[in-house]
């Protein structure tokens, strides 16, 4: 890590209130009042599907990044923790962590909840330009009326049941109502409804069984002290600029006017560093450039852009960077479970569509010393819980994304069912 360090040509500056005591004992054995089932679904639904893989996105070559349980190739300049993960992959990692976690079970019987490893996000995403709306759907409504008929699915009618998906809630929602840009109908099937549905982003105002989970960074540590030496270096970084951006302009969209707002401003300070991606080669597509840039600023700027949320929040936030957010759907209605409830502990709003007048730069130096190093500390302390922890560990003492989504799944689920 300290090698990674020296390659981005920092040198960490004691900050106050470093971060301390993230080390706890990772559990032999699941220590929690729920396991989970795995389905065993016919290969047709998920391992198949990777066999063609540079067919599984419309705009990209996916094969480099399903190898590692979908963490990508490893990234050895950063570190043995380090991989070139992709942002619509989370589907596959989640299955792995599953797979490897200590409260799986085999024993459906007596299993409080049943996951169902569909990489729909993968095959949705093959067929956005499939024009015939029955063959786009063919797989998920055939995965659907294959589950309804087993045992475990009829004793609660599916309330105990999941699935993981690595993309938007809008690829899966098509409706007469809207344009169609290559969804399926899986999430508005009925049966469906019943069941839990994690993904990347939710809907936000129709998404009632659909619960938001981090979009997967690059980092994937396999123990505590990996970790806490992550989050000590993250603590004492010189953060030499007030803001950055990074992403691309956007054209054609109504939604898009904010984001070229934020770019204008960023462009305009001299406080703030900008790392603008386009089509072709560029720095966005490195890891280390994109958070290096983070790593060297106070605030990462995280406006909307193609849908509400942004993987780059979760980029930022395991650099230390404090979100500077421009809708609430982009973090506050998306991800409960795993930040806090105050918004205001970790992050900042500015209301830029309401107020064209507002200055970025300015309304970020008043917020006083004191309490951007109090937001710091705490995005620095949700890493562990933002992160996906590399599959192949069954101890490495903290508690990751899968860890809380599925306590909080049975914590949802264990009310809604029927008694043994």
């Amino acid at each position: 890590m300290i090698w990674f360090l020296f390659l981005l040509g920092f040198s960490p500056k004691r900050i106050s209130n470093p971060i301390r005591g993230f080390l706890s004992t990772p559990p032999a054995e699941c220590k929690d009042n729920f396991s989970v089932y795995i389905h065993n679904l016919p290969s047709k639904y998920n391992f198949d599907l990777l066999r063609d893989c540079s067919s599984l996105n419309i705009y990209t070559d996916m094969c480099p990044h399903v190898t590692n349980n979908g963490l990508g190739n490893p990234l050895l300049e950063m570190g043995s923790s380090w991989f070139t993960t992709h942002q619509l992959i989370a589907e596959l990692i989640f299955h792995a962590r599953i797979q490897n976690h200590p409260c799986r079970t085999d024993d459906a019987n007596n299993s409080t909840l049943f996951y169902i490893p569909f990489y729909g996000g993968l095959h949705a995403s093959s067929k956005f330009r499939e024009p015939n709306y029955t063959v786009r759907d063919a797989l998920a409504v055939e995965l659907v009326e294959y589950i309804q008929e087993k045992k475990w699915w009829k004793r609660n009618s599916g309330r105990d049941h999941f699935m993981v998906f690595g993309r938007t809630a809008w690829d899966f929602m098509r409706t007469d109502e809207v344009p169609d840009f290559g969804a399926n109908k899986l999430l508005n099937m009925s049966p469906v409804q019943n069941m839990s549905v994690l993904l990347v982003e939710r809907h936000p105002w129709e998404g009632h069984n659909q619960y938001g989970i981090p979009y997967p960074s690059y980092f994937h540590p396999s123990t505590s002290s990996e970790m806490v030496e992550w989050q000590n270096n993250m603590s004492y970084m010189d953060r030499s600029h007030l803001f950055s951006f990074v992403g691309a302009p956007r054209t054609g969209k109504k939604k898009v006017v904010t984001r070229d707002r934020v770019i204008k401003q960023c462009e305009e300070s001299s406080n703030c560093m900008i790392l603008k991606c386009g089509h072709g080669p560029s720095k966005c597509h490195k890891p280390r450039e994109v958070v290096k840039v983070m790593m060297r600023s106070n605030f990462c700027l995280q406006v909307l852009g193609d849908s509400y949320t942004r993987r780059s929040t979760f980029d930022s936030m395991l650099a230390g960077c404090i979100p500077v957010f421009f809708s609430k759907h982009t973090a506050y209605s998306q991800y409960q479970w795993f930040l806090p409830s105050d918004p205001t502990t970790y992050s900042v709003y500015i209301d830029l569509e309401r107020n064209h007048s507002i200055k970025i730069e300015e309304e970020l130096l008043k917020i006083p010393m004191d309490e951007v190093e109090r937001k710091r500390r705490t995005v620095i302390e949700l890493i562990p819980t933002l992160t996906y922890a590399h599959p192949n560990s069954t101890s490495y003492g903290f508690k990751d994304v899968v860890d809380v989504a599925l306590k909080a799944l049975s914590n949802h689920v264990s009310p809604l069912l029927k008694p043994s």
